[in-house]
This record gives C-alpha cells, structure tokens and sequence, in this order.
C-alpha cells in the first residue's frame, strides 16, 4: 500500500467496475476521494458506503459528461465539497462504448457521443481543474488495449487513441508545475462494460489462452497501476502510457516449429 494520507482525489466514472476500484483502492490508501457518476446514484452510494466501512473517506459527485456544461458542474461541485481544499489526484476513468458503433454501422449520434464523454470530458475537465489541482499533483487517464490491438468497435477505439495522445502533450505541458500524466491501458478485464464475458463459455478461457498470465484482468489489477502512479513512488514517471493486461498477445504460448 501507498500512503496518500492528507491527499484528495476524484474519480470519473467511479461509482462501477474499474472506476469503483480506483476509488476503493485510493481511499484505502488514506485519499479523501470524490466519486463521480451520472446517473446511477444508487451505485456511486454504495461505493461511498463501503469505503466509509473500510475506514476511508469518500464523497459522491454527479455531472453529465455527455453534456459540455458537464465537466464545468463537476468541479464546481467538486470545489464545493472540497471547501477550499486543493485536488491532489485526477483520474479520468469515465467512459462508454457502444458495440453497434463499427465502420459499417456507426450513427453520427453515437460516434458525437462516445466523443463527448471519452475525449471531450476529460479534456475540459483537465482544463477546468488546473486552478484547483496542487503544483507536484497527478493526472492519470483510463485508456485501452484497442489502441494497439484492432476490434470491430473503430469509433471507441479512436476516442481511446485521442486520450493516450492527450497524456503525453499534457505530460510535456504541465511538467513545470511537477505535475505527472500518465496513461493506463487495460486490457480485457472482467466488468461491467466487458459483460460479453459471461455471454458464452467460451469467452473466458479464450481471454485466459491469449494472456501470458492465463487469466482475465480484473478491476483491482488496474487500480493497483493507477495507485502507483498517484502516489510519491510515480513521481518520476510522466508521459507514458502503461499496459496492464497480463500479457495479452504476446504470442504463442508454445512453440510450433
């Protein structure tokens, strides 16, 4: 464990799945950590509930991120809550994909909308958290093994290309102020988002046949990267982009010749 005793933190899209781990696994490390949702209240309360059970402290913040008033409500808010605390810790998680959205298929509405909420937000909410984010803070963004790794799902794969080439610029940007910004790439990892998992009997231990440590991710291996990088430990670490995914396609497992 880390200790970010004395720090704050918010977390995008932290009510579920990684998001939720993230915050559990920020708030166990002594964070005061804002939870972001928006819409599944009921959710964002039962993370809060159970990182006050663990002893932690933590808050529920709501902003529609689809909307572009989005990112400005949530650090309002934020900044309400805090009561002229300074944020320490951004993690941009929040995000959606939409299966249908394929070259093929792809709706105007849906690709505006995978945008606003994967590449729009967490820029503007970047922007309009500077004032409020400490100089020697950190800035951590979710992104994905699409960029590298070709699914049908080009749009999603797209937003997640913008954000991992955001965290670089970001890193160079705002290196003056000794604030970090790096990337963490998932790969398949057992959520809500990823529910096609559970669809089959197969999809498991096909996952499992890929990846060099022969299993499926789960939400806490990623909140244990995005730990390290939030606490002193990451502190010389900026601009990189962190593959977290237990060796996914690596290669044959066995040799054929």
């Amino acid at each position: 464990m880390t200790d970010l005793s004395g720090r704050t933190a918010l977390v995008t899209g932290g009510s579920r799945g990684i998001g939720r781990a993230i915050a559990e696994r920020l708030a166990a490390d002594g964070a005061q950590v804002a939870v972001h949702y928006g819409s599944n209240e009921a959710a964002a309360k039962d993370t809060v509930a159970a990182i006050e059970q663990a002893g932690g402290k933590a808050f529920a913040v709501r902003a529609d991120l689809a909307d572009p008033a989005g990112p400005d409500q949530l650090i309002t808010a934020l900044e309400d809550r805090l009561g002229g605390q300074p944020l320490d810790i951004l993690v941009n998680n929040a995000a959606i994909i939409v299966y249908e959205a394929t070259i093929a298929e792809a709706t105007l509405e849906q690709f505006e909308r995978q945008f606003a909420i994967n590449v729009r937000a967490p820029f503007f909410i970047i922007q309009r958290a500077l004032p409020l984010l400490r100089d020697g803070g950190r800035i951590v963004n979710i992104s994905s093994g699409v960029t590298w790794f070709a699914t049908p799902q080009t749009v999603y794969s797209m937003t997640k290309g913008a954000l991992n080439a955001l965290g670089r610029s970001l890193a160079n940007t705002l290196g003056a102020r000794g604030i970090t910004v790096n990337t963490v790439s998932p790969g398949v990892t057992d959520t809500e988002m990823n529910s096609w998992l559970h669809e089959s009997d197969d999809a498991v231990p096909g996952i499992a046949a890929i990846t060099a440590l022969d299993r499926v991710g789960r939400a806490p291996d990623i909140a244990d990267a995005v730990a390290f990088f939030a606490s002193d430990d990451g502190r010389w670490v900026t601009g990189q982009t962190l593959e977290v995914n237990g060796g996914l396609f690596l290669g044959p497992k066995t040799q054929s010749w």
